[in-house]
């Protein structure tokens, strides 16, 4: 009996001991009737979920963009600026480079940037790519706030994302949604766009405004609500170019004037499960070539409609858009290697890339 007298005591001086420790570890177990066996969720009573602190971060470096464009007069034969189009733009570093939308500003003879401070500035047009829909504009001001940006930054599905940009021209506008997927492609005729698609709210005079995430840093450009035939709305389908492609895209622009692409000069289509079966693939791999541009480098190679291309310099390929992103990435007259599987035989072929050509105006 008392053995078991001295073993309950020693429980309960344990834990004692135990309880004495935790409370001055962690005095938030305690309030003033005893220990509280749940604690409340990180939001207070008084608390609310916002998003102010990432749109204040953002929002500043968000501007309008007007344009105008010389129109003859209805009184006498003088062409005169008369408004075209609105839209937004981002400042993307306190040197004056915007980037928006080249929907935005096409065919524009000037171009007005409006800053959320009051300023207004007339802007310089420093270059343009079609095959991306991006143009990259000058001002010459100071004091600029810059959109704040991570060289590190990864969307995934379902992060919450703000769309800010100037709609109708009401003013600057934050809409809230979700990455609802990445890497959407066909939603342009050049195919040189790997969209984000979100349900954030995109509407005429967005395009060329930020998508940011909830730490208000860019994640991309605005630049599309989803139309599925005209006179049919459509709900929660817009789409933004990715921080990183818009990033490279300004670079080269501002360096060069024009983004300088490889050319092969094929259209293909994508190995299904049913094509890689019968090809012996072990792997949805590869491309079949439908054909191949006269005179392009890919004829002058001796690819042929019905080529399955499988590697490109010994990787392997996905798919058309990622064949036609490498092939994009590389300096024209550089060579590559292609893995080719014709009549059941695999050999390697050496291609001389071309340049890509640039839309015009």
């Amino acid at each position: 009996m008392q053995g078991l007298l001295s073993y309950i005591s020693k429980s309960i001086l344990l834990g004692i001991v135990v309880a004495t420790i935790l409370l001055l570890a962690l005095p938030q177990l305690k309030n003033k009737q005893g220990l509280a066996l749940t604690q409340p969720f990180s939001l207070g009573l008084n608390e609310q979920m916002s998003f102010s602190a990432a749109v204040k971060r953002a929002a500043p470096s968000v501007v309008n963009i007007y344009t105008r464009t010389y129109q003859k007069s209805t009184i006498n034969s003088k062409p005169t600026l008369r408004p075209q189009s609105l839209g937004s733009g981002v400042i993307m570093n306190k040197k004056g480079y915007l980037l928006t939308n080249y929907h935005v500003i096409a065919n524009a003879d000037q171009i007005i940037v409006a800053l959320q401070d009051g300023r207004f500035f007339t802007a310089e047009l420093i270059g343009f790519d079609k095959y991306t829909d991006l143009a990259v504009l000058n001002i010459d001001a100071k004091n600029l706030p810059s959109i704040p940006q991570s060289k590190h930054e990864q969307t995934n599905i379902g992060d919450v994302v703000l769309a800010i940009g100037n709609p109708y021209n009401l003013g600057q506008t934050i809409t809230q949604g979700i990455i609802s997927a990445r890497g959407r492609i066909g939603m342009s005729t050049t195919g040189h766009q790997n969209f984000l698609q979100t349900d954030a709210a995109i509407n005429e005079g967005n395009s060329g405004g930020a998508l940011v995430n909830s730490l208000g840093e860019l994640v991309g450009i605005n630049t599309a609500s989803f139309q599925l035939a005209e006179n049919v709305e459509t709900m929660g389908i817009s789409f933004a170019i990715p921080y990183p492609l818009a990033v490279k895209i300004m670079d080269a622009l501002i360096a060069n004037g024009r983004v300088i692409r490889g050319y092969i000069g094929i259209e293909g289509t994508s190995i299904n499960a049913v094509m890689a079966k019968l090809l012996g693939l072990e792997a949805n791999q590869g491309i079949v070539i439908q054909n191949t541009a006269p005179n392009s480098p890919a004829e002058k190679a001796g690819l042929i409609a019905g080529d399955v291309v499988i590697k490109f310099n010994g990787t392997e390929i996905d798919n058309v858009i990622w064949l036609m992103d490498v092939v994009a990435e590389q300096r024209p007259g550089s060579k590559i290697n292609l893995t080719v599987i014709r009549d059941g035989k695999q050999f390697d072929i050496s291609v001389k890339l071309g340049e890509l050509q640039a839309l015009q105006p």
